[in-house]
């Protein structure tokens, strides 16, 4: 008699591999997904920052005021008319001890027209406004400075 058979003759006891093909099927699956849902979350109103060497990031809770290339303004991510934008920021900054407005406006947008955003956040009593820019890799100053004393 053979050890590990009973007496039906076929062996006894558990397989000791276990199929993971399907396993990784699925993970490969969720991973794709991930891949392609992860960049639409991101996504905002889309806009041309102007780009600044000197820009710098700031990680708190913030109110955005947006204007985009079509002249809308934007509180986060709600459109506002412009003349009710100033009450709907009186709102936003209730909720905050010392309230910091970000101007995010597209470089296409005329500078009037970005004042005249920025004249409505100081009339809501909101002196805090930061210009988001963005960042672009620093230039050697010694290349500027050796343009200059060449002429």
């Amino acid at each position: 008699m053979i050890a590990g058979r009973g007496s039906t003759g076929r062996l006894s006891g558990s397989l000791a591999e276990i199929n993971v093909t399907p396993l990784v099927d699925v993970i490969l699956v969720l991973l794709i997904i991930f891949m392609v849902t992860a960049p639409m979350m991101q996504r905002g109103i889309d806009v041309a920052l102007p780009q600044a060497q000197s820009a710098s990031g700031a990680e708190e809770e913030r109110i955005v005021v947006t204007v985009d290339r079509a002249n809308r303004v934007w509180l986060n991510e709600t459109a506002v008319p412009l003349n009710k934008l100033e009450e709907r920021l009186l709102a936003a900054a209730e909720r905050m001890p010392n309230p910091f407005v970000y101007l995010r406006a597209d470089r296409a947008v005329p500078y009037g027209d970005v004042m005249a955003v920025m004249d409505r956040i100081k009339q809501a009593g909101i002196d805090r406004v930061g210009l988001v820019t963005d960042p672009t890799p620093r230039r050697p100053v010694s290349s500027r400075r050796s343009s200059k004393s060449g002429r």
